[in-house]
């Protein structure tokens, strides 16, 4: 890993990313795409070490409290963040100043953080986001190999359920010829339906490949999946969607399970629904009077 000085940590959409790179090792890592620019290699991970002056200079001129997201492009658990705790800085801050939060990750050390999640929803929202893709655990592994698995993570979203924090789930990407079964769907929703989450994000079954991440994918398909990439090519040549053959009944399947279960299934429900602040503390004053 190394060092940098940021120049700024919040966009324009009060997204936050503190480090930039990743270690988890998930072979369809759509950040690897050479469209992003990244200057160094992708596992020497770059750490924004002034990033939590730069939010508190942020949000100390926010005239508006507003919901803060971190994750997007770059997991905010990684393994360095036991260290660095530049999240967890940041969490307090965002909890100082009243702000809601929304963090995406596949790692179980966002519970080391339960005190500060617990204490922002007590004054807004704060919604954990966590990618399930992969049912099968000896598949998981391969696929995100350097990550806790899928059964921990829905592990992590029950006792999220059981402390109040609510959570919404990245099912995605579904990878063609490889997790796009009726059997994996299944599975995934059972641990949606059983953690009580509040939306799942799905945009379709398939994985989008592009330059640096095509290539990367590729690799690990000829050492894991021997046979696969040229699968791949017949199949999608160089499309930067590439859709499931299965997409229209597996989708079928998921909107209609989701709507039995009343979880928020598209993505403008979702999204609208994550982006949405809560101002609990001015809702129980006026309640009061």
């Amino acid at each position: 890993m190394h060092y940098k000085n940021a120049k700024g940590i919040l966009s324009a959409e009060n997204g936050i990313n503190l480090y930039r790179g990743c270690t988890h090792g998930c072979i369809y890592c759509d950040a690897r795409s050479k469209c992003y620019q990244m200057e160094h290699a992708f596992e020497d991970i770059e750490v924004k070490q002034n990033a939590p002056q730069l939010l508190e200079n942020s949000l100390r001129r926010k005239r508006s409290r507003c919901m803060i997201g971190t994750g997007a492009m770059c997991d905010p658990y990684l393994p360095l963040e036991k260290a660095e705790q530049l999240t967890r800085r940041c969490l307090e801050l965002i909890d100082r100043y009243g702000c809601g939060v929304t963090i995406q990750t596949k790692s179980d050390l966002v519970l080391r953080d339960l005190d500060l999640l617990k204490s922002i929803q007590a004054k807004t929202k704060c919604v954990v986001q966590m990618t399930l893709t992969t049912f099968d655990e000896k598949l998981c592994r391969t696929v995100e190999p350097n990550v806790c698995t899928t059964h921990r993570r829905y592990e992590v979203l029950k006792i999220l359920q059981a402390e109040g924090i609510p959570t919404v789930v990245w099912l995605c990407p579904i990878l063609p010829f490889l997790n796009d079964t009726e059997e994996n769907l299944r599975g995934i929703l059972q641990y949606c339906f059983d953690a009580g989450v509040q939306g799942i994000l799905c945009f379709g079954m398939g994985v989008t490949l592009r330059e640096g991440d095509r290539e990367y994918f590729y690799a690990k398909l000829d050492e894991h999946f021997p046979g696969m990439k040229q699968r791949y090519i017949s199949a999608f040549g160089n499309q930067y969607e590439c859709s499931s053959p299965n997409n229209h009944p597996l989708m079928q399947i998921f909107h209609t399970e989701c709507h039995s279960h009343n979880i928020l299934h598209t993505p403008e429900a979702v999204f609208a629904y994550l982006h949405q602040f809560e101002d609990k503390q001015t809702a129980e004053q006026l309640s009061f009077f």
